[in-house]
């Protein structure tokens, strides 16, 4: 059996008080028709990216609108996450591709799981491509089928995205962060485009008084009379933590007294991590003024929100990124951020207004100093960014649009928010 997730509960209207009465009253309207439709999510992993992180938001929302929903975990064979993280790279340029062996390994798993997905569904949601050929194999469906992907491809290994069209053409549907996501090729299902959100009620975001903030870091060594700098994110060369080193080393030649924190999460699709967890502490040598952290060091998701509230600034400067929602994370506590320019950063950040778009380490450095050298400019960024947030990051316009697409899938008749469809090119 696919693991079935636990995800609790939630109720939608303790977002009354954040979000907009006319959004709460379109996301009534636009559950009623879909009162008890069965809805499965089936990803790669429980934790340690963002998939999980929303999901453990969005589908307690689904189920307290009125939806059966269940959200499930695929079964790894022996290598798979291997090959699923070459095939996570390649779809964002790595040039690395497959070879016929991890080809069929990669179908040979989605086989094996598909064989324990009924027909009892109304809509699946298959999240990324770890789990995208599992369409592959069910044959007749009454289902709608979507995947949901929450990678940059915009310039993608030809090779190995060529192995995974002929599944995504399977879906009736296919959603993506940004519109130049979607795929060049023919014969996709239609293609709709909107961001991902971030729970402002989840412990990694709710209100954390300052001075809660400052026991937490400090129980982790951090000197709570310095500034620090901080990183959230995977230990991936895509997010560049040793950029995020080198450009902490500009910035500490003219503050001496400086800390950098590079904080994240080991999970268990990315196999590559591990390696690139020690090269990251390596780079980092014997400054005892760089913390390399993780869930290894019980960092969780409080410990995560302590890291945010209390750093002078916060940084996401990834080489690639389908979305980034540490960026949304560090607005929405009105933080100074700085993150690249690159994908869907930018539609976070508004260079200048609310937050800093950088290009290197230097221009990250930069950045910071500038942040340093006048913090209330800095902070009115920030709180710019906050109000950004909260009209288009939340988890329930997210879940609106969901319900919209539904609606359109399952042909109720009711129309809800005109959602961005991109044109097959």
């Amino acid at each position: 059996m696919l693991s079935l997730v636990n995800v609790g509960h939630k109720s939608l209207s303790d977002y009354a008080s954040i979000s907009s009465r006319d959004l709460m009253q379109e996301i009534e309207a636009l559950a009623t028709p879909l009162e008890g439709a069965r809805v499965l999510h089936v990803s790669a992993t429980a934790f340690g990216g963002g998939v999980a992180e929303i999901n453990y938001t969005l589908v307690p929302l689904m189920a307290d609108v009125g939806l059966d929903v269940e959200w499930r975990i695929i079964e790894p064979t022996e290598g798979f996450f291997d090959v699923t993280k070459t095939i996570h790279n390649a779809l964002q340029g790595n040039p690395v591709g497959l070879t016929a062996h991890q080809v069929g390994v990669y179908r040979q798993c989605n086989a094996d799981n598909a064989r324990f997905l009924g027909d009892e569904w109304d809509i699946v949601i298959v999240h990324d491509a770890q789990p995208a050929a599992i369409a592959d194999f069910i044959g007749e469906s009454r289902a709608r089928w979507i995947w949901r992907c929450h990678i940059d491809l915009s310039t993608p290994n030809h090779d190995v995205l060529d192995v995974l069209l002929p599944s995504v053409r399977r879906y009736d549907a296919a959603i993506f962060h940004l519109a130049e996501y979607v795929p060049e090729a023919g014969g996709l299902p239609p293609a709709f485009v909107w961001p991902p959100a971030i729970d402002p009620l989840a412990p990694k975001n709710m209100a954390l008084p300052p001075e809660e903030a400052v026991y937490i870091v400090d129980q982790f060594g951090i000197d709570t009379t310095r500034p620090l700098l901080t990183q959230v994110s995977r230990f991936d060369p895509w997010k560049d933590p040793l950029g995020v080193i080198d450009a902490y080393r500009v910035v500490k030649e003219e503050h001496d007294g400086l800390q950098l924190a590079l904080v994240g999460s080991m999970a268990h699709d990315d196999p590559e991590g591990w390696e690139f967890y020690r090269q990251t502490v390596a780079y980092a040598g014997e400054d005892p003024d760089i913390y390399v952290l993780s869930n290894l060091n019980n960092v969780g998701a409080v410990e995560v929100n302590a890291f945010q509230v209390y750093s002078t600034a916060l940084i996401q400067k990834s080489i690639r990124e389908g979305f980034g929602l540490t960026v949304s994370e560090g607005l929405w506590k009105g933080r100074p951020v700085v993150a690249g320019r690159v994908g869907g950063i930018v539609t976070q950040i508004e260079d200048g207004k609310t937050g800093w778009l950088v290009g290197s380490a230097t221009e990250c450095a930069h950045a910071c100093l500038e942040i340093m050298r006048d913090p209330d400019a800095a902070r009115a960024r920030a709180l710019a960014g906050k109000e950004h947030v909260r009209a288009r990051f939340l988890t329930p316009r997210l879940l609106r649009d969901w319900l919209a697409l539904f609606n359109r899938l399952l042909g109720t008749g009711v129309s809800g928010p005109e959602l961005v469809e991109v044109a097959p090119r």
